[in-house]
C-alpha cells in the first residue's frame, strides 16, 4: 500500500515505480527507522495525542518487526522504501492501530531522523576503528624507535629520521580523523523529528522527550532547516575523505616501499597476490586497492554536494540521493580500516636496508651546514659552502662519512673532529631533541602523548 495513495485515481507507472523506489538500498536502516518510530509512538503515548492501551500495542508489534528481520523471518521487500515498509506490516500485524503511529509525523522528519541515526552509528564503529589503527601504529613506532631510515621530500632522500617518527606521524594524522569525526558527530546528534513536513505540527508533541529517547543532545530549531538540512551528511562524507586519503597516504609508500628498488618492507602473504602469468611476482594488491578506493569515497563526496548544491527549502525528492553515498562511504571506510589494521601488524620492516638508505644521497648534508653555522659562520654562508663539499664528493665518488677531516678543512677552518660525528645518521638523528623532532626520547614523548589521547 502506497502511504500517498489517496489522492491518486491511477497506480504509479512501473517503470517510474522502479526509478522512485529507494527500498533496495535504504532498507539498511531497519533499525534506525524502527528506533525512531518506537521514540515517537513512546511520546505519541506519553502526551495523550494517541490512547496508552494503542501506544503499547504499537511499540511491542514494532520490537517483534525488528526482531523478525534481524532473525531472517521477514524479508525486507515489496515496498516504496522502508518507512512504508515498516509501516504497511505494522497495519497487517494490528491493522487500524498501526495507522496511528504517522500521527503528527511526516515521512520528511522521519527520514531525516534515520540518516542522522545511520550516521551517528557509522562514526561510533568507525571512531573504534580508527582508535585500533593508531594504537597499532604507535606499538609499531616504539618497536622501531631506533630504526634508522631516510626522510624523503619530493621523494629524494632529504634528512636522516626513524621508522617510529614515520609510523608516528601517521598516528598523528588518524588521531586528527578521530577527532574530526567526534566534532562531526555533535552536529550530527540533533534530533529533526517534529519538523514534519515542513512547518512543524501542531500536534502538541514532545522533541525533546523524543530526542532523550533516542540519544540526541537537542533538537532542530527550525522546522525547515530540519527536514532538508544534509549538512551533516556532507560534513561525515568529508570526514571520511580525508581518513581514506590518509590511508591512501601511507599505503602508496607501502607499495614502493615493497618493491625491489627499496626493499624497505616485506608485505605478508595473507595480504598479498601473485600474478597469472608470471611466477615470481608478489604484488600489493590490498595496498594498492586502498589507495584505489580513496576515490571512491571522494566521489561519495562529490555526489552529495552535487545534489544538494542548488535544492530550495524544504525537502526535495533529490535528497532521496543522499543514502548511497553515505551508506557506500561507510562501508568502503570501514573495511579499509580493518584491513589495512590487520595488515599493519604483520608487516616487516628491514631495518638494514632503511639503514643503508639513510647514509646514501649525502642526507645529511643539513648537518654539515648545521655545525658551520653551530660555529659562528651564517647558515647562508655554511649552505654554500656545504652546495660545494656535496659537489666535490659527488665528482670525487666519495660520502660526507667517507671525507677525512683534512678534507673538510679545505672547504672551512671551521671544522674540526666533531663533523666527524655529526655527518653520521644517528647522531643527526639524536640530537633532534625540540619538540616533534626524531631523537629516541622526544620520539618516545610523542607517542606517549598518543596514547594519552587515545584514552581521552
Amino acid at each position: 500500500m502506497k502511504l500517498w495513495s489517496g489522492r491518486f485515481k491511477a497506480d504509479f507507472d512501473e517503470v517510474a515505480e522502479l526509478f522512485n523506489d529507494s527500498l533496495p538500498f535504504d532498507c539498511q536502516m531497519y533499525a534506525q527507522d524502527i528506533s525512531g518510530s518506537i521514540a515517537h509512538c513512546a511520546m505519541l503515548g506519553k502526551t495523550g495525542i494517541i490512547e496508552d492501551a494503542d501506544a503499547k500495542l504499537i511499540l511491542k508489534t514494532l520490537a517483534q518487526i525488528k526482531s523478525d528481520i534481524d532473525d531472517g523471518k521477514l524479508e525486507v521487500v515489496g515496498a516504496e522504501d522502508i518507512h512504508s515498509f515498516v509501516e504497511n506490516e505494522l497495519v497487517s500485524r494490528i491493522g487500524d492501530v498501526g495507522k496511528k503511529l504517522h500521527t503528527a509525523r511526516s515521512r520528511n522528519d522521519q527520514v531525516a531522523t534515520d540518516i542522522r541515526l545511520y550516521v551517528r552509528d557509522s562514526i561510533d564503529n568507525t571512531v573504534e576503528l580508527l582508535r585500533s589503527l593508531v594504537k597499532t601504529l604507535a606499538d609499531r613506532a616504539e618497536a622501531e624507535l631506533s630504526t634508522v631510515m631516510p626522510a624523503y621530500t619530493h621523494m629524494q632522500k632529504a634528512q636522516p629520521t626513524t621508522l617510529g617518527h614515520y609510523l608516528a606521524a601517521y598516528a598523528n594524522m588518524f588521531l586528527r580523523d578521530i577527532e574530526r569525526f567526534g566534532d562531526c558527530r555533535k552536529r550530527v546528534n540533533i534530533l529533526p523529528l517534529g519538523s514534519g513536513a515542513a512547518v512543524a505540527t501542531t500536534f502538541p508533541i514532545d522533541r525533546l522527550y523524543t530526542a532523550k529517547l533516542l540519544g540526541f543532545d537537542g533538537v532542530s530549531e527550525n522546522s525547515l532547516d530540519g527536514v532538508s538540512d544534509r549538512d551533516f551528511g556532507v560534513e561525515y562524507l568529508s570526514c571520511a575523505a580525508l581518513t581514506m586519503l590518509h590511508l591512501s597516504r601511507i599505503n602508496e609508500e607501502f607499495v614502493y616501499w615493497s618493491g625491489g628498488e627499496f626493499s624497505f618492507i616485506k608485505l605478508p602473504d595473507e595480504f598479498s597476490t601473485g600474478s597469472s602469468i608470471m611466477p615470481q611476482k608478489k604484488n600489493p594488491d590490498v595496498n594498492e586497492l586502498l589507495r584505489g578506493k580513496s576515490g571512491r569515497v571522494f566521489g561519495d563526496l562529490t555526489a552529495l554536494l552535487t545534489v544538494m548544491k542548488g535544492l530550495p527549502l524544504a525537502y526535495n525528492k533529490d535528497m532521496q540521493e543522499d543514502k548511497e553515498p553515505i551508506f557506500d562511504a561507510d562501508k568502503t571506510l570501514n573495511i579499509s580500516l580493518r584491513v589495512f589494521t590487520r595488515m599493519l601488524e604483520k608487516v616487516e620492516f628491514d631495518r638494514a636496508a632503511m639503514a643503508a638508505a639513510a647514509e646514501g644521497g649525502f642526507s645529511c648534508a643539513t648537518e654539515c651546514a648545521d655545525f658551520l653555522a653551530s660555529k659562528g659562520v651564517p647558515f647562508r654562508t655554511a649552505h654554500e659552502i656545504t652546495g660545494k663539499i656535496v659537489l666535490y664528493c659527488i665528482e670525487n665518488k666519495k660520502t660526507l662519512q667517507a671525507l677525512s677531516l683534512k678534507e673538510y678543512k679545505e672547504f672551512s677552518d671551521k671544522f674540526d673532529k666533531g663533523i666527524l660525528e655529526a655527518v653520521k645518521a644517528e647522531s643527526a638523528i639524536a640530537r633532534r631533541k625540540v619538540i616533534g623532532g626524531c631523537a629516541k626520547e622526544e620520539l618516545t614523548r610523542q607517542i606517549k602523548v598518543i596514547r594519552e589521547k587515545l584514552e581521552k
